[in-house]
């Protein structure tokens, strides 16, 4: 394993480095020999919010993948400030961590502290999100976040029936987006409209906020309240005539706030049905709604195995081998385009809750009650 160690003494000082090149032998391609594997070796994990339970089990199962290989773990968690995001990994680098592990809050704002970790020869895997502006990112492990979108767009044709050419419509239908410094929120939003847009062109789907530019639409650090309000907004002002027919959410979070404001508006009351709202991640709070009849669906992602495909990436890349990728094209991040492995997005609804989150060990029962 190459000695990040000592790399990383020439943050400090360059003369401390060169004695500590000539101390351990280090050869012209960063490699030494004082290390083996995972042996001794840290990882700086840096999640952004303990606020959403995927980023707490997103952390929870890298360590636990990690400490399986023999690596230490040091797990932060930045509460959505991306300036305390990049105090905690200026302070992880300081520490000597050997790698990092990078969920970004603010995917625009690491530039200058990922320099650091290049300086000190730490390489950085980005998690989910895909860390902007900087050819100091090694490697993406991710989701195939354009399918997530796809896959919620989708059946949202599928419940109103336009898919199978049941129902013509019009429906009336409302657009939510992620926040916007996160680069996944476009991919979502992107393959929505993939599917969407079609029928909106043809006045099947009607948007009657007229807000379908992503700029309009989205919801700042995936915030529940901040959805909730802007979904109070809507029926306001667009819905005292009518009713909304499907709501596109792209997470589980904003779903719930969404909910809210439509319960409020009396909606999931006698003679005035839910309309169709989809998600994202699977959280127990909305697959709890999707079993009452509420939230409509979600798109689980395996969290185990996205920790899985981080944690071998850090075990190839520390042991001197090229880590398992199976995207080279997609995923350009302004300063270079970023290896990654993507994992497949599955749709959950109340009809296979039970077969894909309970048999598949994602969940209990006894969770969802």
């Amino acid at each position: 394993m190459r000695n990040r160690r000592a790399a990383l003494a020439a943050v400090a000082s360059a003369a401390t480095l060169a004695l500590t090149l000539t101390a351990c032998g280090q050869d012209s391609e960063g490699g030494s020999d004082d290390k083996g594997g995972g042996e001794g070796a840290t990882i700086g994990i840096a999640m952004p919010t303990k606020s959403s339970e995927r980023w707490i089990a997103d952390g929870a199962n890298v360590e636990k993948e990690l400490k399986a290989k023999g690596y230490k773990t040091k797990l932060v968690y930045g509460e959505d400030d991306p300036d305390q995001q990049v105090s905690q990994i200026e302070n992880m680098i300081t520490q000597g961590v050997d790698a990092l592990i990078v969920a970004a809050i603010d995917n625009k704002s690491l530039g200058n502290v990922l320099q650091q970790a290049k300086d000190a020869d730490i390489p950085v895997i980005s998690y989910d999100r895909l860390i902007l502006g900087t050819e100091n990112v090694d490697y993406y492990a991710s989701f195939d976040n354009e399918k997530v979108g796809e896959l919620q767009g989708g059946y949202i044709l599928d419940k109103l029936g336009l898919k199978d050419g049941s129902k013509k419509g019009p429906f009336s239908i409302e657009l939510f987006a992620g926040s916007n410094d996160d680069n996944n929120t476009k991919y979502f939003f992107q393959g929505a409209m993939n599917v969407l847009k079609p029928y909106m062109d043809k006045g099947q789907l009607v948007v009657r906020s007229k807000q379908t530019a992503l700029n309009q639409v989205t919801t700042l650090r995936w915030d529940g309240g901040t959805a909730q309000k802007r979904m109070d907004d809507l029926l306001t002002s667009s819905y005292r005539s009518a009713r909304v027919d499907a709501v596109l959410s792209p997470y589980d979070g904003i779903s719930i706030g969404i909910l809210s404001a439509l319960k409020s508006d009396g909606y999931g009351s006698a003679g005035k049905a839910m309309p169709v709202v989809t998600g994202q991640d699977a959280e127990v709070a909305s697959v709890k709604s999707i079993i009452a009849g509420e939230q409509t669906q979600t798109v689980y992602k395996d969290l185990r195995q996205l920790a899985k495909v981080a944690s071998n990436m850090v075990d190839a890349v520390l042991k001197d081998k090229k880590p398992e990728v199976n995207d080279t094209k997609s995923y350009d991040n302004g300063s270079k385009v970023v290896p990654a492995y993507l994992l497949q997005p599955v749709s959950v609804d109340k009809a296979n809750y039970q077969q894909v989150l309970i048999d598949g060990g994602y969940y209990t029962a006894n969770d969802l009650k």
